[in-house]
């Protein structure tokens, strides 16, 4: 169920990014997504390009029938790779931008919870793979609202905390 968006589905609009989706875009294209426990990873060639990003839900071994799914991590890093390539972009030249594994049960679970080990897993694979880690916001307690449009600016990234959830239903 890999799931790679590789335009805008309208024109001049942003690609939401779902979980388990991996989006490519030029220069100008607009990526967002809204996290909790899970992360996403964006990857850019330095002159900024062609960028993919992904949004990581799962990051164990996927079982048989779900190797191509890309809610896992290795799914959708290895697709992220493979549609660089395929633009002739190598990954390992390319820069990361790393956000979410928050922490959404914090009552519930205080030191290891399933973010730690999403923002454990991702930060290795990069690191195994020799991709520099430009900028990262991950942990905490609160959602991430991350969007990027590819081109020389960071992402933006907003954090809105659980507190902040309530008081805006009530």
């Amino acid at each position: 169920m890999a799931r790679v968006l590789k335009q805008p589905s309208s024109p001049g609009g942003p690609v939401e990014l779902m979980p388990g989706d991996v989006a490519l875009g030029p220069t100008g294209a607009q990526f967002k997504t809204l996290l909790g426990s899970c992360v996403s990873v964006i990857l850019t060639d330095p002159r900024r390009t062609l960028a993919s990003m992904c949004h990581i839900v799962h990051v164990g071994l996927p079982n048989a029938e779900n190797r191509h799914n890309t809610a896992y991590g290795v799914a959708a890093m290895h697709a992220m790779f493979a549609e660089l390539r395929a633009h002739g972009i190598n990954p390992q030249m390319c820069e990361a931008y790393v956000f979410g594994g928050g922490n959404m049960f914090p009552q519930l679970f205080r030191d290891k919870h399933v973010g730690n080990s999403n923002v454990d897993w991702v930060l290795q694979y990069l690191q195994t793979h020799g991709v520099a880690v430009l900028e990262q916001s991950l942990g905490g307690n609160g959602y991430r609202k991350v969007s990027w449009t590819v081109g020389p600016q960071s992402p933006v990234v907003e954090t809105v905390f659980p507190v902040q959830v309530q008081a805006r239903t009530r």
